[in-house]
C-alpha cells in the first residue's frame, strides 16, 4: 500500500498521473476524519492532502478567503473569528460522531461533502458560499473554475459541481470561500414540554414570522440531557436561535415570546451556552457514543418528519431529534435490519432522502448509503464521472457501487 502525502499542487498532479499509468484506484482524503462516511473503499493506495495546507489569500475587507484543501477547518475558523468573521454555513464536524477527535476536518472535505449546520435554512450550505476552486481531475489534468471575488461569472460554475461529489470527480487543491461577519449577539428561545407534532407546528409559526429565526430544532426529552452538560434536561425542548445586533435580537425575542405564549413555558439561553448548544446539535453529539449503531440523516418535509419517526418507533428502537425546522431528522437505530425500513417510510410520508452516516463496514457495503437516484439522474451522474474520471481511479464506489 502506498500513501502519497503531496505538499505541492504539482505533486498532487503527479500522484494522479501515476495512478492513471498503473490503473491503480486511490482513496482521496484530507486528514481522514470522514473515512467512515460513504461506502467502504477497496483501494490499495491513498492520496492524503494533510501536508498540503495553508491560507493562500485572506482579505477581510473583501470577505474572501482562499486556502489549500488540506487546511484544517478549525484553523480557518479561528482565523476568521480573530477578525469577527465566520463561515455562515457553519460546517458540521463529523469527527465525534464517527469516533474521531473533533477539529480534524479539512477545507477540501467541507466542499467535497457539502457540509452545513443548523443555520442552513438562512445561510445555505458550502456550495452556496464557494467562489472558486482549483481541481486535479481523474484525467490527471489541472483546471480551475470561478475566481476570488464575490461577483464572478467566469465560465461554467464547476466549483459548485465539486460540492457533494465526495472526491469522485476530482481532487480540489485550493478553494475560495465567501465569508461574512459573525453575529454580534445570539439568543436561543427554549419552549419546554412540547410533543414532536406540537413542536413542528411551533417551529413553523416561528419560521414563518418576521422574527428572522436563524435556526430551529426540536430535542425530545431523552436527547436534552445529552447536550451542554444537561442544561436542558427534564423536558423536551424546542429551540429557536436569533442572531444579529443586540437591540434587534431583544425586540424579536419579545415578539416571538408573544407569538408562542400559548405553546408552553419559554426560557432564554444566550452567549457561550447558546453557541455550544447549537454546535452540539450541529455535530450530532447526542449520538456520539463511541458505538457503530446505525445513524441516519433524513431530509423530508418538516410537517411529515415526526410521522416518520413515530412509525419507525412502532416496530423498532429509535432515538431521534429534529433540526432545520424539523426538515432534517437525525435517527439512531439499534440494528441493521431496522435501518432498511427507513426509505420505505420516507416514500410513504411524501418523499425525501436518507443517508446512512454511521454503520459497521459490512452494513455500509450491503445497504445503499446514499439515496438511490432516479434512472435519469443516475445516468447523468455516470456521464459526469466518465468525463471527469473516465478510468474510475478516484474514490471508486464511494457513493455508488461500481461507479
Amino acid at each position: 500500500m502506498t500513501v502519497f502525502t503531496p505538499s505541492t499542487e504539482a505533486e498532487i498532479v503527479e500522484a494522479v498521473q501515476w495512478a492513471l499509468s498503473e490503473s491503480a484506484p486511490v482513496e482521496v482524503c484530507g486528514h481522514g476524519s470522514k473515512r467512515g462516511l460513504g461506502r467502504p473503499l477497496q483501494t490499495e493506495h491513498t492520496i492524503a492532502l494533510s501536508n498540503y495546507s495553508g491560507v493562500t489569500l485572506y482579505e477581510p475587507d473583501e470577505l474572501v478567503l482562499s486556502a489549500r484543501a488540506g487546511t484544517p477547518i478549525a484553523e480557518l475558523e479561528a482565523l476568521l473569528a480573530s477578525k469577527g468573521q465566520a463561515f455562515q454555513f457553519e460546517p458540521m464536524d463529523y469527527g465525534p460522531l464517527l469516533g474521531q477527535a473533533a477539529g480534524q476536518g479539512s477545507l477540501g472535505g467541507v466542499l467535497a461533502t457539502n457540509l452545513c449546520g443548523p443555520r442552513r435554512l438562512k445561510a445555505g450550505s458550502a456550495r452556496d458560499h464557494v467562489l472558486g476552486v482549483r481541481v486535479v481531475s481523474g484525467r490527471g489534468e489541472l483546471f480551475k473554475s470561478g475566481g476570488r471575488v464575490v461577483k464572478n461569472v467566469t465560465g461554467y460554475d464547476l466549483s459548485k459541481g465539486m460540492a457533494n461529489s465526495w472526491g469522485t470527480l476530482g481532487i480540489a487543491t485550493e478553494i475560495t470561500f465567501k465569508v461574512l461577519p459573525a453575529p454580534e449577539t445570539e439568543t436561543t428561545l427554549v419552549v419546554r414540554g412540547l410533543m414532536d407534532d406540537e413542536a413542528a407546528r411551533a417551529m413553523a409559526i416561528a419560521m414563518g414570522s418576521s422574527g428572522e429565526v436563524a435556526s430551529a430544532a426540536h430535542l425530545p426529552v431523552n436527547i436534552c440531557g445529552r447536550l451542554v452538560d444537561g442544561v436542558l434536561k427534564g423536558e423536551a425542548s424546542t429551540i429557536l436561535r436569533l442572531e444579529g445586533f443586540a437591540p434587534s435580537v431583544v425586540d424579536r425575542v419579545i415578539m416571538l415570546r408573544g407569538l408562542l405564549s400559548s405553546a408552553g413555558a419559554i426560557e432564554e439561553i444566550s452567549g457561550d451556552i447558546s453557541r455550544k448548544l447549537w454546535q452540539e446539535v450541529r455535530d450530532v453529539i447526542p449520538f456520539a457514543d463511541g458505538t457503530e449503531r446505525p445513524v441516519w440523516r433524513v431530509s423530508m418535509a418538516p410537517m411529515e418528519a415526526y410521522k416518520l419517526v413515530a412509525s419507525m418507533r412502532m416496530g423498532a428502537a429509535v432515538d431521534a431529534y429534529y433540526d432545520c425546522q424539523g426538515g432534517l431528522v437525525w435517527m439512531r437505530l439499534e440494528s441493521e435490519p431496522e435501518a432498511e425500513a427507513v426509505r420505505v417510510l420516507i416514500r410513504k410520508y411524501g418523499g425525501g432522502h436518507a443517508t446512512l452516516v454511521r454503520a459497521p463496514v459490512a452494513v455500509r457495503a450491503a445497504i445503499p448509503v446514499f439515496e438511490p437516484q432516479p434512472a435519469a439522474l443516475a445516468a447523468l451522474s455516470k456521464r459526469l464521472k466518465q468525463q471527469f474520471d473516465p478510468d474510475g481511479i478516484l474514490n471508486p464506489g464511494r457513493m455508488v457501487a461500481g461507479v
